[in-house]
């Protein structure tokens, strides 16, 4: 299985496809970025999606995050295109200015 494909197996018959999120926020702002953080968790919990980790890089002002979704890349792919267009998605958003500035997404593969 190549990094590309970046799928994990787990037992024999479930594949989860793990995409790695890194987003680089304005100075000052990433306390704002994780309080508001569970809001868009919680939208994408409902659509499938589950929240490996997050972590808040304060001396860089980053903020990490996994996301997976059971299937292959066009699995979740898939997933993605319908969430991105969710009144839920939208909802979250309503109201928000993002802090974030730069982001850099990868599909992933368990290495450990």
């Amino acid at each position: 299985m190549s990094l590309c494909e970046m799928m994990l197996t787990l037992g024999s018959e479930i594949t989860m496809t793990i995409q790695l999120r890194r987003y680089e926020v304005e100075a000052g702002e990433l306390e704002r970025l994780v309080d508001w953080f569970p809001t868009i968790a919680a939208v994408r919990d409902k659509y499938g999606f589950k929240i490996e980790f997050a972590y808040a890089d304060t001396d860089n002002s980053e903020f990490i995050w996994a996301v997976s979704y059971p299937g292959d890349i066009d699995a979740f792919e898939s997933a993605l295109a319908t969430y991105n267009e969710s009144p839920e998605r939208a909802d979250a958003f309503d109201g928000y200015s993002s802090p974030v500035t730069q982001t850099h997404l990868s599909y992933v593969a368990r290495a450990l």
